[in-house]
């Protein structure tokens, strides 16, 4: 069987719907209409009912789903092991949240040079669920993440727990004092959302908004205002007075966890989780 339709109808499945799967594999729904039938044709059941919601699985549909999901986990590891480059004995596919990158994967990758010469990695940054996605269906042994996500056949090791706390910084041609709308609101996840506004149930709605710590440091650091931020990220602001901590600011929990497989290699796992282990220290 073509594993591409085995993928077509996982995609089906995720996204509930044939069009929504065709948008995401960049194919025509005509193309992914005709996957389904063919492997519909090939396992002499219908897999799909289709409505005006979309499309959900029939029995058979739903038999065939874990199934599915082996076939393209074990074919993506048997693609990966025969294009091995010389000198490696596996490639370790590892992928991270953007703001888990510096310094976590980073010097990971920097530990595994100097640790694990048998390996190649294969190394990419992307959202969170679409990382535990690419765990699920065999093409990540590994997603660092933050919040632990709830997966069946995915297990969520803790790495390290970080606190979230608030800072601000006055630059010094600034002469008013910082008011609750300099506030800049910093996408930490919806835990995060729901602790804030119960811990600021006045707080007004915020004038700058911004997804990416980093970004909003920067209009911090030479706008003025304040914000939650990783403390390990910013200690060394904290340190060379460039931010200060709001005095009596509640701090928020923000863990990170390594998401693999329940059937991952115990070998390589414990290899990435080894590295994983020794450069987490830094982070917090």
């Amino acid at each position: 069987m073509d594993v591409s339709a085995a993928r077509t109808f996982l995609e089906i499945v995720k996204t509930g719907s044939f069009v929504s799967a065709a948008s995401n594999l960049n194919l025509t729904q005509t193309a992914v209409s005709a996957r389904i039938r063919v492997l519909e044709e090939q396992l002499d059941r219908p897999l799909f009912v289709r409505n005006k919601a979309g499309a959900r699985l029939t029995p058979a549909g739903e038999q065939f789903l874990r199934f599915a999901a082996t076939m393209v986990q074990a074919w993506e590891h048997a693609r990966k092991s025969v294009a091995l480059p010389p000198g490696r004995e596996v490639v370790v596919t590892v992928g991270a949240e953007l703001s888990l990158w510096d310094p976590l994967l980073r010097d990971w990758l920097l530990w595994v040079r100097d640790a694990c010469p048998e390996f190649a990695v294969n190394a990419r940054i992307d959202d969170a669920d679409r990382l535990v996605d690419r765990v699920q269906e065999g093409l990540l042994d590994v997603a660092i993440v933050y919040a632990a996500p709830q997966r069946p056949g995915v297990i969520a090791e803790l790495l390290f727990e970080e606190k979230l706390v608030m800072v601000s910084a006055m630059p010094a041609d600034r002469k008013q004092p910082l008011r609750a709308e300099d506030h800049v609101r910093i996408d930490w996840g919806d835990a995060f959302a729901a602790s804030y506004q119960a811990a600021f149930p006045e707080q007004p709605n915020p004038v700058v908004s911004v997804s990416y710590g980093p970004l909003a440091l920067d209009y911090i650091l030479a706008r003025g205002g304040s914000g939650y931020f990783r403390k390990g990220f910013v200690r060394r602001y904290l340190d060379d007075g460039r931010l200060a901590l709001v005095p009596d600011a509640p701090e928020f929990s923000y863990s990170a966890y390594a998401v693999h497989s329940a059937k991952a290699d115990k070998g390589v796992m414990g290899r990435i989780r080894a590295g994983l282990r020794a450069v987490a220290p830094k982070i917090t």
